[in-house]
């Protein structure tokens, strides 16, 4: 069976990135979240949301830096795949400080806005994601 052509390789290679950003994302959050609250440091969405988000998003741009490192990626891509984490609450927060969502809305409308954002990230730096360096 004939592989892939070549010009599909990077954008495959590029497919797989996203999908290890998105479970190097999900791992930090998991483990991280799972710390925090073992120390007492668990934050409710209800009571703390801008500080939960902010926990929570911190937590994700853990496991991302450590994967994109270990990937060689360098710091500044590495901290502009972080700030896709954060990037969604800027819009948001003012939205729930005015009481048009809640904490719930909050981390809905940011979890929806953050994988588009990743994904503006990579594409933004497209020959870092898809170059055979990594």
């Amino acid at each position: 069976m004939q592989t892939a052509p070549s010009t599909q390789r990077p954008w495959l290679r590029f497919t797989w990135h996203y999908i290890e950003m998105i479970i190097a994302m999900f791992v930090g959050m998991g483990v991280l979240g799972l710390l925090f609250r073992a120390v007492g440091l668990g934050l409710s969405y209800d009571t703390h949301p801008e500080a939960a988000y902010l926990l929570m998003a911190f937590n994700m741009s853990v496991g991302m830096a450590v994967a994109m490192r270990l990937r060689r990626h360098g710091w500044l891509v590495t901290l502009e795949m972080c700030g896709a984490m954060f990037a969604p609450v800027v819009p948001l927060f003012p939205l729930l400080w005015l009481d048009v969502i809640d904490g719930g809305g909050l981390m809905l409308f940011a979890h929806v806005a953050m994988f588009p954002l990743m994904l503006a990230v990579m594409l933004w730096r497209r020959d870092e994601y898809l170059g055979c360096a990594h």
